[in-house]
């Protein structure tokens, strides 16, 4: 795969999209609100745990892992959120993943993908999701607005993610509630936790944020600990050998 990593997933999504059927809508899957819990957990830096088997820029992390085994193991060690890699093509992820999880477990699901489309809005809210993730960088403002507010106006939540100070002044704009800053170039792959911290200047008080990409160890928690009130990890905790203790580990006291 080139090294322009997003505008080739872009180009695949696209064409799985055009075949993708309008789904009839399905109920919303009931648990707590991600904004809610992390506005009144704040004196911990929450964690949501990822279910991932592979990467582009990793390759295969763990095919082998019990999907199911896995998410429970999230939700029993504390973990806020539980975010599912639903796209086949890079991730090795699959929408049945996310219906196998969301059925299994109480807290808020995450439908991980690159969304370009109300079809896969709607498809991942019948499979349990009760967060879509939206990429800023992958989208126009005024299409990402108009998914965002198709999205919210479904019952969602939406992790609004950027990875720059212009995309992060996009989603203040649009009034996104829960944004993600991926300390992962989405051109390059390359991981910088410092985007993390360079970016934290810029917050507001009313939204919560949350740091993605490049926290493997308690002290990379300890780091964005101050400025963020959750983390998304994937790599360190699909490859660590005591998946509970790890989620423990990473979810710092900031009291």
């Amino acid at each position: 795969m080139s090294k322009e990593f997003l505008p080739t997933i872009l180009k695949q999504k696209a064409k799985e999209v055009e075949s993708l059927e309008l789904e009839p809508l399905q109920p919303l899957r009931e648990t707590y609100k991600l904004y809610d819990y992390l506005k009144n957990n704040a004196n911990n830096l929450q964690v949501i745990a990822e279910v991932k088997k592979a990467s582009p820029s990793l390759g295969d992390i763990n095919l082998d892992v019990d999907i199911v085994k896995q998410a429970k193991t999230y939700q029993d060690s504390g973990a806020v959120m539980i975010s599912v890699l639903t796209d086949p093509f890079f991730f090795k992820g699959n929408i049945d993943y996310l219906r196998q999880i969301s059925s299994q477990v109480k807290i808020p699901t995450l439908a991980k993908d690159f969304i370009i489309d109300e079809k896969q809005i709607i498809r991942s809210r019948n499979a349990g999701a009760t967060v879509v993730l939206l990429i800023v960088a992958a989208l126009s403002e005024a299409r990402l607005k108009e998914l965002y507010d198709f999205a919210t106006g479904l019952g969602l939540e939406v992790l609004l993610e950027t990875h720059k100070l212009a995309e992060l002044e996009v989603a203040h704009r649009i009034g996104a509630k829960i944004i993600g800053v991926n300390n992962r170039n989405l051109v390059t792959f390359e991981t910088d936790i410092n985007t993390s911290l360079e970016l934290s200047a810029h917050f507001k008080s009313d939204a919560v944020y949350i740091s993605e990409s490049a926290i493997f160890t308690k002290e990379d928690a300890s780091l964005v600990a101050p400025f963020f009130n959750g983390i998304l990890v994937g790599t360190a905790l699909m490859k660590a050998d005591n998946v509970a203790e790890k989620v423990k580990e990473l979810q710092v006291d900031k009291g």
